[in-house]
């Protein structure tokens, strides 16, 4: 493998935190050349340009935009925001990648994968989605790495229960007791490069990667208090009020199904899940819910002297 071929990295304009734009930034750390690909060129994309990657404006549904920011690359990472198109993303991924020839191409899927099959799926079109898409790389026979996370700790707990913790000092959120164990993006970056960095050792395998505990609501709660060194408490509210909140935020429908699904599953125990996925690829262990809430503390309200 030669390291002076640019690595690609889909989905590299994301906001600060996601995963594609810290997976650029990490390898970038270790002198690997990225190839960044964007949807536009913005602010965005030139602080990607700025901080040394090549920086490539494409759209993941156009065959011919895929081909021509994966041709000259042996190593592409592949993700995508929570999209009605991610499917067809995935496909079109698959078949340019299989006619140019790449030597890993890491896949961004979910947990909830793990779960499903013909006739176990799930009301999230999303999650649908992800499973038909690792059925649809293992039939193109790619050398793929798949990555499997539980629900983000950016994406999900710092988007959805920020407000309430910062003015109620609750999280609200309809899970029940149900436990979960979310994971931090910037852990699932940190697989995701060091991967990238070397893929010959991991290629067909599958890394399930959960936080350090799963816990109900109730002792993630505590940890939003010790974090903040005041007392957070957490409020089991209807899951017809939460979905109501959730479209009158304008959410997009598609994303607004994936999240009442994954809500749904929480309260089931479906997230139930321990995995140690981010240790055993990059040698540390995964970011507790009281370090991200700590480091993030400022979002939540702020924390008491």
């Amino acid at each position: 493998m030669v390291d002076n071929e640019p690595i690609l990295v889909t989905g590299a304009a994301g906001q600060l935190g996601a995963v594609g734009r810290t997976v650029s930034s990490l390898l970038l750390d270790r002198g690997l050349p990225v190839r960044a690909m964007v949807r536009r060129e913005d602010e965005r994309a030139a602080s990607l340009r700025a901080a040394g990657a090549e920086v490539v404006v494409g759209d993941l549904l156009d065959p011919a935009d895929v081909h021509r920011v994966i041709t000259g690359c042996r190593r592409v990472y592949f993700g995508m925001s929570v999209s009605p198109g991610y499917l067809e993303a995935t496909v079109t991924m698959a078949t340019v990648a299989r006619e140019v020839g790449v030597d890993a191409l890491v896949n961004m899927s979910q947990m909830t994968v793990s779960q499903m099959s013909i006739q176990n799926t799930t009301p999230s079109p999303q999650q649908r989605q992800h499973w038909l898409g690792e059925q649809a790389l293992t039939w193109s026979g790619l050398p793929v790495v798949t990555i499997r996370p539980t629900v983000f700790l950016e994406g999900f707990f710092l988007a959805l229960t920020s407000s309430s913790v910062r003015d109620r000092s609750r999280i609200e959120l309809p899970f029940g007791r149900g436990k979960t164990s979310p994971v931090a993006a910037t852990d699932v970056a940190r697989v995701v490069a060091t991967v990238l960095a070397d893929p010959g050792p991991h290629v067909s395998r599958v890394y399930q990667l959960t936080g350090p505990r799963s816990q109900d609501m109730y002792e993630i709660a505590q940890e939003y208090s010790e974090a903040l060194n005041r007392e957070v408490t957490y409020s089991d509210i209807a899951s017809e009020d939460w979905e109501r909140e959730l479209r009158k935020a304008g959410l997009p429908e598609h994303l607004t199904k994936h999240l009442i699904t994954m809500a749904e599953l929480n309260r089931a125990g479906r997230y139930d899940r321990m995995a140690d996925g981010v240790e055993r690829v990059t040698g540390r262990p995964a970011m507790s819910v009281r370090e991200f809430v700590s480091l993030h503390a400022d979002a939540f309200g702020g924390r008491r002297p």
